[in-house]
């Protein structure tokens, strides 16, 4: 393989990475904008069980990918929903649709605006207008027992994100008719390619 270039890489957050063509090598982040740390740090702070998907896990596993929101899966026990209402709470989140946070808690309305209205992700809005939105993905098609014991946890300025595995990632992305899915799929392909070969 020919020698990788390094260069900053800006995807709302500002990663300093080694990448080869097309792809970053999940390396050490130097640097990252606090308003995307400090979400995870209280989930931390709450001990909540969450995962991260979409675009910054991408990112994460060493992919260059344009990005902005915060896309989530979490253990959806009473518990844990409690403890991740109590972290929004101190972040001030708010839904970005006209209902009360702690619907998120009602598996019921839930499932109602899954069937009726066909809901993917129940979106969080912070109070600043420059920072990410956080996108909750109610019903992911991989249970997240499963995806939960298969993450990744990645350490950045001591604050530990919950990442989901390649493979998880690939079939959260698989069949879903969307051309940026399709695309992520074929970089995870080639980041799985490359870790296998440095086994």
């Amino acid at each position: 393989m020919r020698e990788a270039l390094r260069r900053p890489v800006t995807v709302g957050i500002q990663f300093s990475l080694e990448i080869v063509p097309a792809i970053v090598s999940p390396g050490d982040w130097e640097s990252i904008d606090m308003f995307y740390l400090d979400p995870f740090s209280e989930l931390q702070k709450h001990e909540v069980r969450y995962l991260i998907i979409g675009g910054i896990a991408i990112n994460l596993h060493g992919v260059e990918r344009a990005t902005m929101d915060v896309d989530l899966v979490l253990a959806m026990d009473e518990d844990n929903l409690q403890r991740f209402l109590r972290a929004a709470t101190e972040l001030e989140l708010k839904p970005s649709l006209p209902v009360q946070l702690e619907s998120l808690g009602d598996s019921c309305q839930i499932d109602d605006w899954v069937r009726e209205r066909h809901l993917i992700a129940f979106s969080l809005r912070p109070p600043s207008r420059t920072a990410p939105s956080i996108n909750i993905v109610v019903r992911p098609k991989v249970p997240f027992d499963k995806m939960y014991q298969n993450r990744l946890e990645k350490d950045i300025g001591g604050v530990r994100l919950n990442v989901a595995s390649i493979d998880d990632l690939i079939a959260l992305k698989t069949n879903t008719g969307r051309s940026q899915d399709a695309s992520d799929i074929v970089a995870l392909n080639k980041v799985k390619q490359v870790l296998d070969k440095g086994e």
